[in-house]
């Protein structure tokens, strides 16, 4: 029996063939299985859409208050060599004058 594989959209199970196309019933993608390329790996985006991949370069969009420092992340500053994680706070990183901390990806943009 041929395995369907989940919707590359939404991760439903419950896709189902239509011609050559696979068509997801929760989001309504349809797809091509033997021209899609299965994703694999960690994607990140940056605020703008664009793909993060590990050693970027991103700048801050937004004052970034940090807990126990009595100063916050200035909007503009540039953060070099990222490193992507899981989670909620998905990059990790050490910004000048605060040392290694976690970044969300919504807050910075790629330079």
């Amino acid at each position: 029996m041929n395995k369907i594989p989940p919707c590359p959209s939404c991760g439903s199970l419950y896709a189902y063939p239509v011609d050559t196309l696979l068509v997801c019933p929760e989001c309504t993608f349809e797809w091509n299985p033997s021209t899609h390329e299965e994703e694999s790996g960690l994607q990140v985006k940056d605020s703008n859409g664009n793909l993060l991949n590990d050693g970027d370069t991103v700048v801050v969009i937004k004052d970034l208050p940090v807990k126990g420092a009595p100063k916050s992340i200035k909007a503009g500053t540039k953060v070099k060599n990222i490193r992507l994680t899981d989670g909620d706070h998905n990059i990790d990183c050490k910004v000048d004058g605060f040392g290694s901390m976690a970044l969300k990806s919504e807050f910075v943009k790629k330079a």
